[in-house]
């Protein structure tokens, strides 16, 4: 961004996770373990010291670390599409991919031939590829308010230090300021998350917010200006899923990216193995986010219970009980 001078709100700002309950502040302690085991920097900070970089006594407490960013997401692909445009990059927005084979990509308006094709792609229709049973959309909700004013910022963040913040509740609450000084709060709820149709109606945010404002008061009359209803791409652990087509090698596949922080490390990932540039390990990974990995829940059952509930109870199970210990992925050798 700073290198081909997108303008796009970036702010450097420390990451808090707070605990909403008991059990969230047992994930903070848990997430201190797994980042000193890593040689990560973080503050942990039980209940009596939170209040002094959160304006609030309603966590349990909270765990803070470095090297997060923010950014106005509209802003940076509007640049970066203008940074491509003047590299050559051909772009085709509103194009659907509507099917495709060995190196060509058909759409709507015509095709593309390529020697390396990546779909990164949302809501896949089956029709494309059958990793299509392996996502389900998740609804969330923004919302932006008013500028807050010094004395709200101040109340808010009273060391001074501006953080993006969120809680550990099922289906969390997030919060940041924008460069502007502006608040946006995100977040929705345990019925509507895995909803068949798409909800659009306010309540939903109006429920977020009004959550908020109880744990902040002194914010109960700032207003809040705009709110965006969306949909997202999950798969059922929360973690993407990478996969090279075994039958076409150039063709690789990218769902289910929950967050920037995944985007760009899948991003990053496939374009390096088209590139011919990637690590030697590259197979661990591909096998770690296979689309075939276990899960709590079947996906047969779907015929039973439906998509939504399978991959409510995989993300509620994945979230607060599955847990990685390190177990060995076998080499190519062992599965032959």
């Amino acid at each position: 961004m700073k290198r081909h001078g997108i303008p796009c709100d970036l702010l450097s700002q420390d990451s808090l996770f707070v605990g909403s309950d008991a059990r969230g502040w047992d994930d903070a302690n848990s997430e201190v373990e797994a980042r000193k085991k890593l040689g990560y920097p973080q503050t942990l900070y039980p209940r009596d010291q939170l209040p002094s970089v959160l304006g609030t006594t309603e966590y349990y407490g909270g765990i803070r670390y470095p090297g997060t960013y923010g950014i106005n997401p509209l802003l940076y692909a509007q640049g970066l599409k203008r940074v491509l445009l003047e590299l050559g990059v051909r772009i085709h927005e509103s194009t659907e991919a509507r099917s495709w084979d060995d190196h060509t990509v058909r759409t709507h308006l015509g095709s593309v031939t390529a020697d390396q094709i990546i779909f990164c792609i949302d809501k896949p229709d089956r029709s494309l590829t059958p990793l299509e049973r392996n996502v389900f959309h998740a609804q969330t909700f923004l919302a932006i308010s008013e500028p807050l004013g010094s004395a709200g910022l101040q109340e808010l963040f009273p060391s001074g230090a501006r953080l993006q913040c969120w809680d550990s509740d099922l289906v969390y609450t997030y919060y940041r300021l924008t460069g502007d000084d502006r608040l946006l709060v995100g977040g929705g709820s345990a019925l509507t998350t895995f909803a068949l149709h798409a909800i659009n109606t306010p309540g939903v945010m109006t429920h977020v917010l009004t959550g908020f404002q109880k744990k902040f008061p002194f914010l109960d009359r700032l207003r809040f200006i705009q709110y965006w209803p969306g949909l997202i791409d999950t798969t059922r652990d929360l973690l993407p899923t990478i996969v090279r087509d075994p039958g076409a090698p150039w063709v690789q596949w990218v769902l289910g990216c929950v967050g920037l922080p995944w985007a760009a490390f899948c991003g990053d990932f496939v374009a390096r193995q088209a590139a011919g540039t990637g690590a030697a390990d590259a197979e661990r990974y591909y096998r770690y986010f296979e689309a075939a990995r276990p899960f709590l829940v079947p996906t047969w059952l779907e015929r039973l219970i439906g998509k939504p509930l399978v991959f409510a109870l995989n993300n509620a199970w994945a979230k607060y009980v599955q847990v990685d210990r390190g177990k060995r992925i076998p080499d190519r050798a062992d599965s032959l």
